[in-house]
């Protein structure tokens, strides 16, 4: 199966498409982990990368954007000194209607007729200023965090930015 460019998934044109109880062969989520680096430690410094535009972003993008980030920063920072989060989940369900082609498509393919499509795969639904990913880390290793998320920025298909968040001195 050829996957279609992000272009044509990126936009909320219809209502979320979520309820799997109802439907068959849904593909499952590529992404692997949610929180990744040492989880239970609390860092001073959150750093979010934040979306500019409403649109969804497609599992696969996620699960490229995570390898990415963590990568980077296993390597940069250490295993032990970050804690990376992704904040959202592809919830909803991405059909396509697939259409035959080469010769004698024509008598193979249906057209238009019952076009409602199959499950290919998810999405999350994100909404301009929603927070994708966050990274806590100490102070030391801002400027490495920040590298990371940017790399992970490119792998999103929607204009995103870095929001820096320090914790108040106690």
């Amino acid at each position: 199966m050829v996957r279609k460019p992000a272009k044509m998934y990126r936009n909320l044109a219809k209502k979320a498409y979520t309820r799997r109880e109802y439907m068959g062969g849904v593909p499952g989520s590529k992404i692997v982990q949610f929180d990744m680096g040492n989880l239970t430690e609390d860092y001073p410094v959150e750093l979010s990368i934040v979306v500019d535009e409403t649109c969804q972003i497609r599992h696969t993008a996620l699960e490229a954007a995570r390898i990415g980030i963590n990568r980077q920063l296993q390597k940069e920072v250490g295993r032990a000194n970050f804690h990376l989060k992704i904040r959202t989940f592809p919830h909803h369900v991405l059909r396509e209607n697939k259409q035959a082609t080469g010769a004698g498509a024509d008598r193979v393919s249906e057209g238009m007729r019952l076009a409602f499509g199959k499950a290919v795969g998810t999405a999350a639904r994100v909404e301009k200023g929603q927070k994708v990913f966050s990274v806590w880390t100490s102070p030391q290793y801002v400027d490495k965090a920040k590298v990371s998320l940017k790399r992970g920025i490119y792998k999103l298909p929607t204009p995103a930015r870095i929001v820096e968040e320090r914790a108040p001195a106690a």
